[in-house]
């Protein structure tokens, strides 16, 4: 499994950030040279300047699909030199998502030098992988545009979980700006002035109230404040506020009716920016294929999101699955560990053999 460790490597070494468009081509072109040398017909595709590439056994449909991305969020230059310390494989993106990306390549090129020595093609290939370069900025011109393209009976996101964790939902995302306006009249008596950040801070803190919760795996709603901004002070008074929050929700939370609640409580207004669907697996014969080779490993949820959201909307089932990296990805720390990524590649090596046995769509 060496090469699947050193390929993860000269991946990272691409400093594939949204900053640096041309380094996200250059890894796109590593890549296209890597199919190239292994003989396999591949598709690069390009949506809003995003490369995504993609290998299938026949024209639009797999049997099953592999998905990971190789853009990463930000981060200094020392990162992106990998390094190994004991059993684990430290530098940015090494977790998330490229060493997902070099097993699928890996485990691509082992399957087609099998199909080669039994006189068989690309087209006996019981499985086909994507690789993206945008699920960090929401993946809408990679995963979303491609996989409504694409039939397959069954997609393994390779972007979340661990080795004993198969992950078969996740929550919906709700970016949600609070906007707060207010009149300055006493210029020379600011204490006396209504003032936008001490309005919009009250209302944070009443729009926390909606998310004290707890439950198992943590599978409650919950919000983040991302960025708070003022306009210039009016004489010393701010008369503008705005606070950027994150809403993770589940499939009992009425969004459209908690904002509607939350706007009659508050004096900021509530703009809705944008709302990301669920991720739910659905049943699938697959799934229980999956669980019967990995005999340890069991079921569960996460906060979410990434690029999964987009199978259901396309009517494809899935699941998200992963090496182990101690929840480390886009912290300085970020680490997989080496053991369970040749332990993924086994098991998944032995699933797609197996899935030819199951019926289409079943």
């Amino acid at each position: 499994m060496q090469e699947i460790i050193d390929l993860t490597k000269e991946l990272v070494q691409f400093k594939t950030m949204h900053s640096k468009p041309d380094e996200i081509r250059r890894c796109a072109e590593f890549i296209e040279n890597y199919l190239d040398a292994c003989g396999v017909v591949y598709r690069l595709l390009y949506f809003g300047n995003s490369p995504s590439i993609m290998v299938l056994p026949k024209r639009g449909y797999a049997p099953v699909l592999l998905m990971s991305h190789i853009d990463v969020v930000d981060a200094p230059d020392k990162l992106f030199r990998p390094v190994i310390k004991g059993r684990k494989l430290y530098g940015r993106g090494c977790l998330d998502d490229k060493y997902a990306a070099a097993l699928s390549m890996v485990l691509l090129k082992k399957n087609m030098e099998k199909l080669q020595k039994q006189g068989k093609s690309q087209k006996d290939f019981p499985f086909g992988i994507l690789i993206t370069s945008d699920e960090e900025i929401g993946g809408f011109n990679g995963a979303k545009k491609i996989l409504g393209e694409v039939q397959t009976d069954f997609c393994i996101v390779l972007d979340g979980g661990s080795i004993d964790k198969i992950v078969v939902k996740e929550k919906g995302v709700a970016k949600v700006k609070l906007l707060s306006r207010v009149k300055a009249n006493f210029g020379d008596k600011p204490w006396l002035e209504e003032n936008a950040i001490e309005k919009l801070m009250d209302d944070v803190i009443k729009w926390r109230t909606y998310f004290v919760k707890s439950a198992p795996d943590h599978w409650h709603r919950a919000v983040t404040c991302v960025d708070i901004h003022t306009e210039k002070p009016h004489q010393g008074v701010p008369e503008c506020a705005e606070a950027h929050l994150e809403i993770r929700y589940t499939e009992t939370d009425d969004v459209e009716r908690m904002f509607s609640k939350m706007q009659s409580e508050l004096h900021s207004e509530i703009v809705v920016e944008s709302v990301e669907p669920l991720f739910p697996s659905g049943k699938s014969e697959h799934l229980k294929l999956l669980l019967d080779i990995s005999k340890n490993t069991r079921i569960g949820f996460e906060d979410g999101a990434n690029d999964a959201r987009f199978l259901s909307q396309s009517g494809i089932k899935g699941i998200i699955w992963g090496a182990d990296g101690d929840r480390s990805r886009h912290t300085p720390e970020e680490h997989v560990d080496i053991d369970s990524i040749i332990k993924l590649y086994s098991l998944l090596d032995a699933f797609v053999k197996r899935s030819g046995s199951i019926e289409r769509f079943s």
